[in-house]
């Protein structure tokens, strides 16, 4: 009998890739290599893309109109790094702490595990490991159990594979993007309704959207940017990323939806370019 897909990356719709917006490229590029383990695979005087296993994850792009955006702006909350095992969570923790790479916070979300920190610039990064689903807890109405519980270090790093980090494993991917928002019923309306992910989670001031019952593949608060302004052309941070349809059906039905929205897109191939509600860059792509 074939097991049921799991993955974050096998549901019918994930988040595929982040583009940054940096002042300096060469210190950032140096920390998504250096600290996160990540390897450029592509690269010119103004950009990077960098990857696990020659798969994409981050673009890095500057330019002489980079202007550093307040904390308060929508974008990016975190880029969240989805590793294969608790395993190669404890051997990044290890990387970590043997070279003192300042952490923000660390959490037991019963669906995962979670350690939190942000990059040269303050874009906020998560990395972490998933629970087996048999472990999650699912609601009557189809959402899933969260919380935000001490995640134990200590035992984590103890428990880490010692024999050195180099690179993140492959199979490393980017599984969900947490996002800075205005309005939790706006994004409610973009991401379930217009969209069509799943509703799977409610925080106070966040809402957690999924296609496959994961937990969730893109997250969006107002912790510190309720009522904010669109973000502004130029910004650093989060310029736009990428949500990948495995179901065409579902691209086809969001496709739709914005045009009856009358939301502008642009067409290019079988990827569909927009701006969202507050600003950042959304890529909706096949």
């Amino acid at each position: 009998m074939t097991q049921p897909a799991t993955h974050a990356l096998d549901m019918p719709a994930f988040v595929d890739h982040s583009h940054l917006t940096v002042v300096d490229l060469p210190m950032v590029s140096a920390f998504y290599r250096k600290v996160m383990g990540l390897s450029v695979l592509d690269g010119t005087t103004s950009g990077e893309t960098l990857g696990v296993a020659g798969r994409p994850l981050v673009t890095l792009t500057t330019g002489a109109r980079a202007a550093r955006a307040p904390r308060t702006a929508p974008g990016l909350f975190h880029t969240a790094f989805l590793v294969p095992s608790r395993a190669e969570l404890g051997r990044w923790l290890a990387h970590a702490a043997h070279n003192n790479v300042p952490l923000t916070g660390a959490s037991d979300h019963l669906v995962s595990e979670a350690i939190y920190l942000d990059d040269p610039e303050g874009n906020g990064i998560e990395i972490y490991r998933d629970r087996d689903r048999s472990e999650w807890t699912y609601a009557a109405d189809g959402t899933v159990k969260m919380a935000t519980q001490r995640l134990d270090l200590q035992a984590l790093y103890d428990e880490a594979p010692k024999d050195g980090f180099s690179a993140q494993a492959d199979g490393t991917a980017i599984g969900h993007i947490h996002l800075q928002v205005s309005d939790i019923p706006e994004a409610d309306a973009f991401f379930r309704d217009v969209l069509g992910l799943d509703l799977m989670a409610r925080y106070p001031g966040a809402s957690f959207f999924a296609t496959g019952k994961y937990h969730h593949h893109v997250a969006a608060n107002v912790w510190n940017s309720r009522g904010q302004p669109k973000r502004e052309s130029g910004m650093t941070g989060l310029s736009d990323y990428t949500i990948r349809f495995n179901d065409a059906g579902k691209l086809a039905a969001a496709t739709a939806k914005l045009d009856e929205m009358g939301i502008a897109t642009t067409r290019t191939g079988d990827t569909v370019s927009l701006t969202d509600p507050w600003g950042i860059g959304l890529r909706l792509a096949a």
